[in-house]
C-alpha cells in the first residue's frame, strides 16, 4: 500500500521531491545491509590476517631460532642470540594482536609490508636460488612471504587515516602494490599445480577421490582469481568465491595434516593453517576493496 502511494504522489510534476525521498527511503534499507556486510567481510579478514601473524609469533616462544617463514636458515642461532628470536615473536605477536582488535595497526601494518618485502628480496629469494628451482620448501615459503607483504599493505587500508608524517605518506603510497603481491602469489602457486601435479595430488587426503582433478580445478582457481585481480575483472564476487574455496582448503587439508602430525618440521603444518587463514583473510579484503584504495 506504501509503494502504491507513493506511487501515485509520484505522478504530480509538482511533486519530484516527494518522489525522490520516496525512492531513497525503499533503497536505504538494502544500502544499511549492503554497508554492514561490508564491515562485517573486512572485519573478518582482518581477524584471520591478524591470527596468522601473531600465531606465527607465538611459534618463536616454542621453536628454536627465527622461523623460517620470516627468515630462512635461522632456526639455529647461537644460545647467546636466542633473544632475536623472541624478539621477532614479540614483534609479531604485538602486531597481530593489534590488528585483530583493530586498534592502532594502520602505521604498524605499513611498517611490515615494508618489512616482509625487504625479507623476500634479500632473504628468501637469495635462499631460493642458492637452494635450486627444485626445492619446493624455499618457493612456498618465498610466496608466502610475497602473499604476506602485501596483506600488510592491505591491511593498513582499511578505515586507514590521513597521514600527516610524510615517512608514513610515502609507505602508503605503496599499498597499491598490495592486492598484486598477493595475485603474484596466487599464479606462481597455480602454476606449481601444473608444474607438480603428481606431488600436489599426493597431497590431496585419501579420503577424498580423484586427487588429480582436484589438484586440476585448485590451480585453475588460483589461475582465475589471479588473472582476476590483475584485470580487475569481477574481482569481487571472484574473491568472495576464492575465500570460501580456501577456507575450504583450510578444513580439509592444512588443519587434516595439522592433526595427523603436528611436530612435523617444526609445526609447519600448522603454519600452513595459519597462513592459508591469512590468505582466505587476503581474498576478503580484496573483494571490498574501493578504487581509491580506501577500504
Amino acid at each position: 500500500m506504501q509503494a502504491f502511494v507513493g506511487l501515485l504522489v509520484c505522478t504530480a510534476p509538482s511533486q519530484i521531491v516527494i518522489c525522490q525521498e520516496f525512492i531513497l527511503s525503499l533503497h536505504k534499507p538494502f544500502l544499511n545491509l549492503k554497508i554492514q556486510i561490508v564491515k562485517y567481510l573486512l572485519a573478518i579478514g582482518r581477524i584471520f590476517f591478524g591470527i596468522c601473524i601473531a600465531g606465527i609469533g607465538v611459534f618463536h616462544f616454542i621453536y628454536p631460532g627465527i622461523r623460517p617463514i620470516v627468515i630462512p636458515h635461522l632456526t639455529d642461532m647461537p644460545s647467546g642470540l636466542s633473544w632475536l628470536g623472541y624478539l621477532t615473536g614479540l614483534i609479531l605477536i604485538v602486531t597481530g594482536l593489534l590488528i585483530i582488535i583493530g586498534k592502532k595497526f594502520h602505521a604498524i601494518s605499513l611498517i611490515m609490508g615494508v618489512v616482509f618485502l625487504v625479507l623476500l628480496l634479500f632473504a628468501h629469494l637469495p635462499a631460493f636460488f642458492a637452494a635450486g628451482i627444485e626445492n619446493s620448501d624455499t618457493w612456498v615459503k618465498m610466496n608466502k612471504v610475497l602473499a604476506l607483504s602485501g596483506g600488510f599493505f592491505l591491511i593498513s587500508t582499511i578505515g586507514a587515516p590521513r597521514y600527516e608524517n610524510k615517512f608514513l605518506i610515502t609507505l602508503y603510497r605503496m599499498t597499491p602494490i598490495g592486492m598484486y603481491l598477493f595475485a603474484m602469489m596466487l599464479y606462481n602457486f597455480s602454476v606449481g599445480h601444473f608444474v607438480n601435479m603428481t606431488g600436489i595430488s599426493n597431497m590431496v587426503p585419501k579420503f577424498i577421490p580423484f586427487p588429480k582433478f582436484w589438484t586440476i580445478m585448485g590451480g585453475v582457481a588460483l589461475m582465475g582469481s589471479a588473472i582476476s585481480i590483475f584485470t580487475r575483472y569481477k574481482t569481487e564476487k571472484i574473491m568472495l568465491l576464492l575465500a570460501a574455496v580456501l577456507f575450504i582448503w583450510l578444513l580439509s587439508l592444512h588443519l587434516y595434516y595439522t592433526v595427523l602430525y603436528p611436530q612435523w618440521k617444526e609445526g609447519e603444518n600448522f603454519i600452513g593453517v595459519i597462513t592459508c587463514m591469512a590468505f582466505c583473510g587476503i581474498a576478503l579484503i580484496i573483494s571490498q576493496k574501493s578504487p581509491d584504495n580506501r577500504t
